[in-house]
């Protein structure tokens, strides 16, 4: 295994692809957003407990990503 693929197949271990990690979490909250917000102006609850459920899980993935960057602190993968 090269280097570089080394490099590629650790990406989720540095602190970039954490980054990554937490932007396309937060993304996904947009998402969310807007389904709460229709679920609201048609006054559906099903789908609004649904967006709520999907709000807690982003939550939660963005406080494990948030840990795991303090997990990572300076023995970056990809900076070794």
């Amino acid at each position: 295994m090269s280097a570089m693929t080394k490099k590629a197949k650790n990406f989720k271990k540095s602190k970039t692809g954490v980054y990554v990690s937490l932007g396309s979490t937060a993304f996904g909250a947009l998402s969310v957003a807007k389904q709460a917000k229709l679920a609201r102006q048609e006054n559906d609850t099903l789908r609004l407990v649904d967006a709520a459920i999907s709000a807690a899980a982003i939550v939660t993935g963005l406080a494990i990503l948030y840990r795991e960057l303090k997990r990572l602190g300076d023995d970056d993968v990809l900076l070794g």
